[in-house]
């Protein structure tokens, strides 16, 4: 299988950057998209090129940290799934593949696909703590939980941070990353005492980040590897009004 990759190339955030051609030939269809990236750098390297500098970590689609937009889509053009489990067999021979950064405000560029996604551990950082008790592990049983709310708890806190939904939003809005992290405490008991205060915070760390508003278009749910609902952006709206008029 041959393509030609036309990739983004940028020294840092600070400098112009321009897209540039790569030839790939002889690739078996069943590598990953970033095994793909390995065999071209390993070329440019021996071109005494500099390699194209990308982000990634579990290669499992569980990290979230390869994110790149593929052909104008975040993580490319298949369902529920990271850059890392694109294949080059959801291309065909001969093809052209536009690799792209992730591009928003909240994730200034480092390096060519590699972004900043920082803002997304302070937004984190703002949602505090649970309320848990240390020392002894307590009995599985001891705080129960109904069935539906564990569901939806897991839903929630499947989301990976990769950040695909700000990418694909129009506005570059964090707010279904944001709504999953609130929710998937804040449906839990042991995440109730801080329920208000986890809702203003994060929100409010969100927008100093520099994401934009929400507008529901439905892009982030189409693109997230995880398929985060975007029911959880209407808990967080609820949640968030019920801590200003608490407030």
């Amino acid at each position: 299988m041959n393509i030609t990759l036309r990739v983004w190339r940028q020294k840092s955030r600070h400098e112009t950057g321009h897209f540039e051609e790569y030839e790939a030939h002889d690739l078996n269809p069943n590598m990953s998209f970033l095994e793909m990236l390995d065999v071209v750098n390993e070329q440019l390297t021996k071109a005494g090129k500099q390699p194209i500098a990308f982000d990634h970590d579990c290669r499992e689609g569980i990290c979230g940290m390869c994110s790149c937009v593929i052909n104008g889509e975040p993580h490319g053009p298949e369902n529920k799934v990271a850059t890392c489990q694109t294949y080059l067999r959801s291309f065909k021979d001969g093809d052209t593949i536009t690799v792209e950064p992730f591009r928003a405000a909240g994730f200034p560029l480092v390096k060519d696909l590699v972004v900043d996604r920082s803002a997304f551990d302070r937004i984190m950082q703002a949602g505090g703590f649970i309320s848990v008790n240390t020392g002894n592990a307590p009995d599985a049983n001891a705080i129960p939980v109904g069935k539906e709310i564990a569901d939806q708890a897991m839903d929630a806190a499947q989301c990976i941070g990769c950040g695909a939904c700000v990418a694909a939003c129009k506005n570059a809005s964090a707010m279904l990353f944001v709504a999953a992290k609130v929710s998937h405490l804040n449906l839990l008991p042991q995440g109730q005492p801080e329920k208000s205060k986890r809702a203003l915070a994060m929100v409010n760390q969100m927008d100093e980040e520099g994401f934009g508003a929400c507008t529901v278009t439905g892009s982030c749910e189409a693109v997230c590897p995880k398929g985060i609902s975007l029911s959880f952006i209407s808990k967080l709206n609820r949640d968030y009004l019920g801590a200003m008029l608490f407030r």
